[in-house]
């Protein structure tokens, strides 16, 4: 797997985590927490939803699905 693809899916993996400790997260709150941009974290939001891990609950806000998941390091 090439490095950045690598990058990608740990970061992926923490917005996740981050969501699911806190219930429910802002955009802006995760843009903050991990110092990139609204556009890469909504990228990454976009990949989560997709899969059916998180969803929008109303405008800006996001939390984690009933979905399980298993984490792998």
């Amino acid at each position: 797997m090439k490095p950045s693809t690598d990058r990608m899916l740990n970061r992926i993996k923490s917005v996740y985590m981050f969501i699911n400790e806190r219930g429910t997260v802002s955009t802006q709150e995760l843009v903050d927490e991990f110092g990139i941009t609204p556009r890469t974290i909504q990228r990454d939001l976009n990949v989560l939803a997709y899969n059916d891990l998180v969803r929008s609950p109303s405008r800006g806000k996001w939390t984690t699905t009933r979905k399980k998941v298993k984490m792998t390091s």
